[in-house]
């Protein structure tokens, strides 16, 4: 059976907001725990964020191709894996939903429902970081979605285990999460100021990652690609 678009919306919405209340969440309980131990309370934050989208694709995938970021979509798009008209609905849905997942973490922790990040990131290093972060997040969805697709999550959930470690930036390499976290002044806050910076080098990374994957898999311009799991459109 073809699945709707309004399915798949939701689908979106859904599973962007379990992955921003696993970001946040678990950034609040690392700090509370962690004793002041920045180091102990990142490695806490990494493996909830990452064994979370593990789960959170194989759940979504299968109903609209788990996106779960705009970068993603809009990059799919461009090669044809969805047709535009339907871009809108799935960008709505995983911004709405990463705000939803804000204040779900904020609720079950008891902070402010909404309150500005003070934590600074900024500065050419940041940039340079948030454009590697989306790069690779492309490059590994690309470079697993034509050959070995049942692997997709799995490849997903662990590059970006490894990218909260290896970018100064603790690889945000979303969109939509980037603004979302610009809402909670907690461990996985980013200052309002920041955002912008932030997107405009996430979707340099994602533009330039697709153009890369067009020359080195061929086939990506040649037939619709389905990211990240095969989904079933309508």
């Amino acid at each position: 059976m073809r699945t709707t678009l309004k399915r798949r919306v939701v689908a979106e919405f859904m599973g962007t907001m379990f992955l921003l209340a696993a970001i946040v969440g678990s950034g609040v309980m690392a700090e509370r725990l962690a004793g002041g131990n920045v180091a102990i309370a990142l490695l806490a934050n990494t493996i909830a964020t990452g064994t979370a989208l593990v789960a959170l694709i194989l759940s979504f995938g299968p109903v609209s191709g788990a996106h779960l970021n705009p970068a993603v979509t809009l990059a799919d798009a461009w090669q044809g894996g969805i047709p535009w008209r339907e871009t809108p609905g799935y960008i709505l849905a995983q911004f709405a939903g990463a705000f939803a997942g804000v204040l779900v973490a904020h609720l079950m922790f008891g902070v402010a429902v909404f309150s500005a990040s003070t934590h600074a990131r900024s500065g050419p290093a940041q940039m340079f970081s948030e454009f590697v972060a989306t790069f690779g997040l492309m490059a590994v969805i690309w470079g697993c979605v034509r050959q070995r697709p049942s692997a997709v999550p799995y490849a997903v959930g662990a590059y970006i285990t490894a990218a909260y470690w290896f970018t100064a930036s603790t690889s945000f390499a979303n969109p939509a999460v980037t603004l979302a976290r610009a809402v909670t002044n907690t461990f996985a806050g980013i200052r309002p100021a920041d955002v912008a910076d932030f997107v405009g080098a996430q979707l340099a990374g994602a533009f330039a990652a697709t153009l890369l994957f067009q020359w080195l898999v061929p086939a990506l311009k040649q037939e619709p690609a389905t990211v990240l799991v095969e989904h079933d459109q309508g």
